[in-house]
């Protein structure tokens, strides 16, 4: 496991609560775990989007 990757009970607990799940109308989210994984890593280091890893 990596060191700031969401843990599994973790995710559970957001994942009720994040918009476009694939039951929702309209569009939906591909990938919301990850999405909100990288809005961490922006919080936490400070750096800009385009500085985000693959």
């Amino acid at each position: 496991m990596e060191r700031f990757v969401l843990t599994d009970a973790q995710w559970a607990k957001m994942e009720p609560h994040c918009l476009g799940k694939p039951t929702d109308p309209g569009r939906s989210g591909r990938n919301n775990r990850l999405f909100l994984e990288a809005v961490l890593w922006i919080v936490r280091t400070g750096s800009p989007w385009s500085d985000l890893p693959t």
